[in-house]
């Protein structure tokens, strides 16, 4: 699952696995046997279940209770938070309706929170734009992975999260650091742990208009501890699936001229909901593990087995996909790169209206973008679950209408978007992010 060939076409190692075993095949993950589930219905009965068949509790997994994995595998920091994310049941119930309940202000448009998030997001998202083409003239290059897509959704959560300005800079550094698994992650996951626990405690002492505070408003009998493994959901899961999530639709646009024709249209949701449909951002989804032996393709499955569900797999499924129109501009939503049942994705809409704002933005500030690389030679991040470039390097041409040399009256290419905020009107780089970030252009 962690080789070459599954990095740069998982749609072919997907179909070579199923046409030789169907669609729940056996394979190696970092030296873990699991099951993973390629066939659409399979993937929704699974992902679906409300009778606990399918249990995503860690305690339920045979081999690590019998402590057979070993403490070394890569991947074992990502099932040791005892979040939301592996519970079931009540607790699980208990948990997402606190969810709910906190993040309903920012993804209701009529309501004062999210009107405020998205003026934000369209700030950050002018402000990074700013930063990439600055000392370019009108023509430069870019990572708009680096520069873009990946800092934008991490300001927003930060916002959402509601720090403090210098200390929202200080853990945005830490979730990049972490995020990266580079030789600094422990140090930084620590320091961003530390960061969420004093935030914590700090929103149950002083709430405010936040994230954390609609939670403990919805819920205050959250531990400190509970709060904390909730809130660092936040910026590790839905900070990267939306910055892959932007990726991948600008590459979509710039590769397809169907889809660039939905964007010029003004749909730019359908063009989000067609590349969460052909390439989702979590391409595979965290382990269930049956609580009963089960049979399933041409297998029968260990209670106690991890199990993968391939949302990817799923999607190309040809009992699925087969009927799926490559060149409409309107695309199903019976698609599940939000998840279906008790787990599904509850920041889906503030997920796709930060994807909608990045990409609009982008398209109306440059009135020209190509690849700096094939489509097919873009470097992608190896990961078992994420669908997520490593790089995405573009040549942009700025549009005249935000060029000091340009015409104030020219036309942005997208329709009904306000142009960038002039630059009196920003405030004031905040120095270690933006020191960071400008240093991305250098490079």
């Amino acid at each position: 699952m962690l080789t070459r060939d599954y990095d740069s076409s998982p749609s072919l190692v997907h179909e070579r696995l199923r046409d030789t075993y169907g669609p729940v095949a056996p394979v190696d993950l970092l030296g873990v046997p699991v099951w993973l589930v390629l066939g659409y219905s399979e993937v929704r009965e699974i992902l679906g279940d409300q009778g606990g068949i399918w249990s995503k509790r860690l305690a339920n997994w045979r081999d690590r209770a019998e402590g057979r994995i070993p403490p070394e595998w890569p991947l074992s920091p990502a099932f040791e938070v005892n979040s939301s994310a592996f519970q079931d049941g009540a607790p699980l119930r208990r948990v997402r309706d606190a969810w709910t309940s906190a993040l309903a202000p920012f993804q209701d448009h009529t309501h004062v929170q999210s009107q405020a998030l998205e003026r934000a997001a369209k700030k950050y998202a002018d402000d990074l734009i700013t930063v990439l083409s600055e000392g370019s003239g009108t023509v430069g290059w870019a990572d708009l992975s680096a520069q873009f897509a990946r800092p934008l959704p991490l300001m927003v959560i930060n916002r959402l999260l509601g720090f403090e300005s210098a200390q929202g800079d200080d853990v945005f550094m830490d979730i990049w650091r972490m995020l990266d698994a580079g030789p600094d992650a422990a140090e930084a996951t620590h320091r961003l742990l530390s960061s969420v626990v004093d935030l914590a405690v700090t929103k149950m002492r002083n709430p405010g208009q936040d994230f954390p505070s609609y939670m403990l408003a919805a819920n205050p009998d959250f531990t400190v501890d509970e709060m904390a493994r909730e809130l660092i959901m936040l910026p590790v899961l839905t900070g990267d699936v939306t910055a892959s999530l932007i990726c991948n639709t600008i590459v979509e646009i710039l590769v397809n001229p169907h889809v660039r024709a939905s964007l010029n249209d003004g749909i730019i949701e359908e063009t989000i909901n067609r590349v969460a449909l052909v390439n989702p951002p979590m391409a595979n989804l965290t382990f269930r593990f049956p609580t009963v032996d089960v049979k399933m393709g041409r297998f029968v499955i260990a209670a106690g087995d991890p199990v993968m569900v391939s949302v990817a797999g799923a999607h190309a499924d040809p009992a699925f996909g087969a009927a799926i129109d490559p060149h409409a501009i309107r695309s199903t939503r019976a698609h599940l790169a939000w998840g279906v049942g008790p787990h599904r994705c509850q920041g889906q809409r503030l997920a796709t209206r930060i994807t909608a704002i990045a990409v609009s933005r982008l398209f109306e500030r440059f009135s020209r973008i190509r690849l700096a690389l094939p489509a097919d030679q873009l470097p992608w991040r190896p990961s078992p679950f994420l669908r997520a470039l490593r790089s995405l390097p573009v040549q942009f041409e700025l549009s005249q209408a935000h060029t000091p040399s340009g015409n104030a009256g020219s036309r942005p290419i997208s329709q009904g978007r306000s142009q960038a905020p002039a630059p009196q009107h920003q405030e004031p780089p905040r120095s270690a992010l933006w020191r960071f970030l400008q240093g991305l252009r250098r490079q």
